[in-house]
């Protein structure tokens, strides 16, 4: 649905040049929620602007369902647009209109007919839960009510594909959940494709099944999400995801067990379907050996349970590699806690 493959792209500033994105290749596949992660100047608006060509990329290729959009000609580029909407972080809004005049501007502007506009408004209305806003002005509008506003805005057209820059970052919690919720009905109902940008691991945790990760114009690491959230190999991924994963133990009580004699200072982390096997007992049984339950915590990512546990395991050291290597047998990562 959208590949970008070898984008450069290069901003001239007081005759310097800086490089926004270095190489980015990806892939979203249609019916996916794509999320892109980053810290503020990581690229991720950049990037999210060069698949509708509000950016021209300086070097590389921009493949929307299946056409390459630097090949076409405006008119062509301007039929292809069409099939993209956009969701953006301060809604856009023309405050002298109304809610309906502002989701009907897309149909104004290609002609349609006045019954057709009314009908296909008062759908999408309805569909965002603002039927009786019609005649409401945005600041009359909630936050949360203004960017249902401005999605329904995009979703006129009916595009394939919905970019969303930084759509909940201007929202409370609880309302962004919402808007995430009203997201997913989006893709799972219209079939459409989604594509967020975010800072927050949270949103991509909530409704994202495929997450790439950009630092500094590159992308670092991506995949699907609960690979990405089991496994995260980059130092950045591993900060996003201790977000939501937490795992670390107080550096004071790193200290105070790491060299206790006798015992293995160890994190362990699997899905869940591994919780139901009675591991720690089994060390206890099988292998003579004591663990010792230090730090806990499990989360749910894209309907699976994902748990880490930090344990001192007591005993012989043979006793212990053996356990240590029945525990890798079962499929549960095992790992040093380093100091």
């Amino acid at each position: 649905m959208i590949e970008l493959k070898n984008v450069y792209k290069t901003f001239i500033q007081k005759d310097n040049e800086v490089q926004a994105l270095k190489n980015i290749n990806l892939k979203v596949e249609t019916g996916d929620i794509f999320g892109v992660i980053g810290f503020s100047g990581a690229g991720k608006s950049t990037l999210i602007r060069l698949v509708n060509l509000l950016e021209q990329p300086t070097k590389g290729e921009v493949i929307v369902g299946g056409q390459s959009l630097l090949d076409l000609n405006s008119k062509q580029l301007r039929t292809a647009k069409k099939q993209i909407g956009m969701v953006f972080q301060h809604f856009n809004l023309l405050e002298s209109k109304s809610v309906f005049d502002n989701i009907a501007i897309p149909l104004i502007l290609q002609k349609r007919k006045k019954g057709e506009i009314r009908k296909r408004v008062m759908e999408l209305l309805e569909f965002v839960g603002l039927a009786d806003k019609e005649k409401a002005y945005p600041n009359e509008l909630s936050g949360g009510q203004k960017q249902r506003v401005g999605i329904a805005r995009a979703l006129a057209t009916n595009p394939s594909v919905l970019l969303c820059d930084e759509a909940t970052s201007a929202l409370d919690p609880q309302t962004t959940r919402s808007i995430l919720r009203l997201l997913k009905r989006i893709n799972e109902e219209y079939n459409i494709t989604v594509m967020i940008i975010t800072h927050e691991m949270a949103v991509i945790q909530e409704i994202c099944n495929k997450v790439a990760v950009m630092e500094q114009g590159e992308i670092i690491e991506q995949g699907t999400v609960l690979d990405v959230f089991s496994n995260p190999a980059h130092h950045t991924t591993k900060s996003f995801v201790s977000t939501i994963v937490q795992h670390d133990l107080p550096a004071s009580m790193k200290g105070k067990y790491k060299n206790e004699p006798g015992s293995r200072l160890v994190k362990l982390e699997f899905l869940g379907s591994e919780m139901a096997q009675p591991f720690l007992f089994e060390l206890v049984t099988r292998f003579g050996v004591s663990p010792r339950i230090l730090f806990a915590n499990t989360v749910e990512i894209q309907e699976h349970l994902i748990s880490t546990m930090t344990v001192t395991l007591s005993g012989e050291d043979e006793q212990i590699i053996t356990a240590l290597s029945y525990l890798k047998e079962q499929g549960i990562q095992v790992k040093e806690v380093a100091e």
